[in-house]
């Protein structure tokens, strides 16, 4: 098959390679999951067990994974479905790698977790290491967004990083600390008092 470099390469933007471009080269087209980035971890792989077990606990779950084993669709499955996982299924953002579901937006391809117990063992993992700076709540929910996923997390996190006790009592006041003002002695000839600061 011959691939037209040349008119691609005189046009200002190229055609993109996908079917219904005429220089579509299936060797060329890229994967369905495209690799932004390479994380690598040193969790063992009773972690990843755990969250596979967890999915035949919820119903929306075990349907999504029906779903993504299926090569045919059954559209009745999605009936079922909350509404935020209807919506990310039909958004396609959905996607099945090792037996993991994992949820896809607009930079990051993140795990999806439902126990409970792994949820508050990230959100403490991120928010109260020793061997992290105790981030704020904003860097927390940056933490949480590129490792894991589920339903409400923004708000969770959020609630969890509020209502966290040392958090509360480590809160710092934005404004000027009032203090009194200190009369300075006027010197009575030059160089008679000085001031540093």
């Amino acid at each position: 098959m011959k691939i037209y470099k040349n008119v691609d390469g005189l046009r200002r933007w190229p055609l993109p390679n996908d079917i219904d471009s005429a220089s579509y080269v299936p060797e060329l087209a890229s994967p369905q999951i495209p690799i932004e980035g390479i994380s690598v971890t040193d969790l063992r792989n009773t972690l990843f067990d755990e969250v596979r077990n967890s999915y035949t606990q919820d119903i929306n779950c075990s349907i999504l994974f029906q779903l993504l084993t299926e090569y045919s669709r059954d559209n009745s499955l999605i009936h079922p479905l909350d509404e935020i996982w209807k919506k990310s299924d039909d958004e396609a953002r959905f996607h099945l790698l090792d037996g993991l579901i994992y949820h896809i937006s607009k930079h990051t391809c993140v795990m999806k977790v439902l126990d409970r117990s792994l949820i508050n063992l990230v959100m403490k993992e991120f928010h109260e290491s020793p061997f992290l700076v105790q981030l704020s709540e904003d860097r927390t929910r940056e933490k949480i967004k590129t490792c894991i996923w589920w339903p409400m997390w923004q708000k969770e996190g959020s609630e969890y990083c509020k209502t966290w006790e040392r958090c509360q009592k480590a809160k710092k006041s934005t404004g000027k600390i009032l203090r009194n003002m200190i009369k300075i002695q006027e010197p009575g000839r030059p160089w008679e008092i000085f001031h540093m600061d």
